[in-house]
């Protein structure tokens, strides 16, 4: 089976990114943070066995250098169930049986449960999502048709993984989910020990989240 792990990713510009970091981040910040974990996420994907196909909002040109062996699509226009259906018509239509959907919030999603997604679709289950803490979902994955799986979504809050796994059962779509990982979106999201773990794989991220050297917030008032 073909297997197609898209991307899906803006042009780090300030304003545009991480806007939910700022502040404490300035817009120049976000918008670096952003380009790191994104060049981390091209870089470490390249490892995979599967075509890398990177939707992409803004400049064609930055991802052309980011990522010059990746297949840019550009993303539709629409709400992010749109975006998605889309996008896994788009890897139908060229081919791709196994398709598996990432964001750019998580820098060091470990490898092994993306590979895992694939290997879930290729054994039989129509849908893959991949939890992550804070109720959505890191990870998106279908072998053939989707039904209603991004239809009548609360995105952005904390129901988006239990409301789409309603809607994989109300469309007749065998599911399975990943263990579960986190997407860096807040301050706190910041401060997570891996996120400065060596071995992380995540060295542009790393880098510069230990260059803005954080403290906990209100750590002054517990003293």
């Amino acid at each position: 089976m073909k297997r197609a792990l898209a991307i899906f990713a803006k042009t780090p510009l300030p304003g545009r990114v991480k806007t939910r970091l700022t502040p404490p981040l300035s817009p120049p910040q976000a918008a670096e943070l952003y380009r790191c974990m994104l060049l981390d996420i091209i870089e470490r994907s390249a490892g995979l066995d599967a075509d890398i196909v990177i939707f992409y909002e803004g400049s064609a040109e930055f991802f052309r250098k980011a990522a010059p062996d990746a297949l840019l699509v550009h993303q539709s226009t629409g709400g992010l169930g749109v975006r998605l259906e889309h996008a896994f018509a788009e890897l139908a239509g060229r081919g791709y049986g196994a398709r598996v959907v990432i964001g750019t919030d998580s820098p060091d999603l470990p490898i092994p449960l993306i590979e895992e997604a694939f290997r879930e679709l290729e054994q039989g289950r129509d849908a893959v999502f991949g939890p992550a803490d804070d109720g959505g979902y890191y990870l998106v994955g279908v072998r053939d048709g989707y039904g209603a799986l991004f239809q009548d979504i609360p995105w952005s809050s904390e129901r988006v993984l239990e409301t789409s796994l309603r809607q994989a059962e109300a469309s007749g779509l065998a599911a399975a989910l990943l263990t579960s990982w986190y997407d860096v979106d807040s301050y706190e999201d910041l401060l997570r020990p891996s996120l400065l773990d060596p071995c992380n794989g995540a060295p542009r991220t790393r880098a510069f989240i230990a260059e803005l050297d954080l403290v906990a917030p209100f750590a002054a008032d517990a003293v």
